[in-house]
């Protein structure tokens, strides 16, 4: 089964760190990819740039609304996500723990769901 690993941290947290911490962090995370897909645990995964450089899209009577930033004020932000494939979720807990960031930060873990295939695409139509 796929898991979706979300990383957060607080970005401040993380913009007050020297160069050479940050890219320590850096190093770590990529050594922690290399291992999973070693392990074939990873099917896919990446960092993401700091909020300041987000949108948020809302759709709303046909009518698309863009507004600067993430939609939510939060105490962490989402820094970036890893894609595994795990047995069960206490498999997918293991795996997230080595996750770097987890130190000072969270991985919130969620089960990927396949959609429904509709009826008309499952013939060819």
């Amino acid at each position: 089964m796929n898991y979706l690993c979300l990383v957060y941290y607080d970005e401040a947290k993380v913009e007050a760190m020297t160069e050479e911490e940050w890219l320590a962090l850096n190093y770590e995370c990529v050594e922690f990819g290399k291992g999973i897909d070693s392990s074939g645990h990873r099917r896919g995964g990446a960092a993401l740039e700091p909020t300041r450089t987000a949108v948020t899209l809302r759709v709303r009577n046909g009518q698309a609304a863009v507004t600067d930033g993430p939609f939510a004020e939060t105490r962490e932000q989402l820094a970036g996500f890893y894609l595994i494939d795990a047995e069960n979720l206490d498999e997918a807990i293991r795996t997230a723990s080595g996750i770097p960031p987890a130190r000072f930060g969270s991985i919130e873990i969620r089960a990927v769901r396949e959609l429904p295939t509709p009826p008309a695409a499952a013939d060819g139509r």
